[in-house]
């Protein structure tokens, strides 16, 4: 009977203990998840990846006064974004848009491939960095200062990416050099030529986690703000430009993000298609959908 009851007590406490064990692991994961909430930046990527063997999709949508038009030109694109490893990234996409026409057409496909190299993790913070290559091809005429490989213009991009964590705030920020690759950039015409090619890119954007204040379930609606700080300096002429942005957020289920977002110039002296623009874009992830059936 003795036996009985010893053996009674100690099943008890195996319970209690994968009761108090399971509700550790779940706010574990509850805090992994609502660390690297507030870094899905809106305008940048940050060196944080998806999780890996997940998959997610994408849409964007970017509407502005045309300056020369006058008229609300808009660019729509769809991505597809894939998780490797922990580590290793790749976005694929395509726009369509009525910028470089009166009618809406398909314009350019656009590529990043990202890889994170370096991660020191904490609680409730981490500093990580990342390098990224970006290629693009665009069936546009090259016709402004600014260099965008966001349907614009054919190039490639190479750059890096620092992001720190300190709880609920997170900053970020992303050094690039940007070369168009385009036939006319070659062609001997004996005058200056009117375009800028090659460019310095660089942003600070800075993201805060407003809501929760508490998590208790993977089903909470995050709500994070952010400012942005995107800059461009030309290497082949005296053009530049300064420009912020700032953004809403909301993740839902985890899974589901929303953007909401509008970019205003500060200073610059670049022939720009236009100085201000709003964004609108939508992302869904779906988790472990890479992973191989055992």
């Amino acid at each position: 009977m003795k036996d009985h009851y010893q053996d009674r007590n100690q099943d008890h406490r195996y319970v209690t203990d994968f009761g108090k064990y399971t509700r550790i692991f779940i706010i574990l994961m509850l805090c992994s998840f609502s660390a690297k909430a507030q870094e899905l930046y809106v305008f940048t990527e940050p060196a944080s990846n998806m999780p890996s063997k997940s998959f997610g999709i994408g849409y964007k949508g970017k509407f502005l006064r045309g300056y020369h038009s006058g008229k609300i030109e808009q660019r729509h694109s769809a991505d597809a974004q894939f998780e490797f490893t922990r580590n290793l990234m790749l976005h694929v996409g395509t726009t369509f848009s009525n910028m470089y026409s009166q009618n809406f057409r398909w314009e350019s496909v656009n590529t990043i491939l990202k890889y994170r190299f370096f991660s020191k993790d904490g609680i409730h913070r981490h500093f990580r960095m990342a390098a990224f290559a970006e290629g693009s091809y665009s069936r546009n005429v090259p016709f402004y200062d600014e260099i965008s490989f966001e349907g614009d213009q054919s190039g490639i991009r190479i750059g890096l990416i620092g992001t720190q964590l300190l709880h609920k705030l997170a900053l970020s920020s992303t050094l690039s050099l940007s070369e168009v690759l385009n036939e006319k950039r070659w062609e001997k015409s004996g005058f200056p030529d009117p375009y800028s090619y090659e460019a310095f890119n660089y942003s600070l954007s800075a993201g805060y986690l407003l809501l929760p204040f508490r998590y208790t379930d993977f089903k909470q609606t995050n709500v994070n703000l952010y400012l942005e700080l995107l800059g461009s300096k030309s290497l082949d002429k005296s053009l530049y430009y300064v420009d912020l942005a700032p953004a809403i957020q909301f993740i839902i289920n985890s899974t589901v993000k929303l953007n909401a977002g509008y970019r205003f110039q500060l200073d610059g002296n670049m022939h720009r298609m236009s100085t201000n623009s709003i964004l609108i874009s939508a992302e869904a992830t779906f988790l472990n959908l890479l992973k191989r059936k055992q």
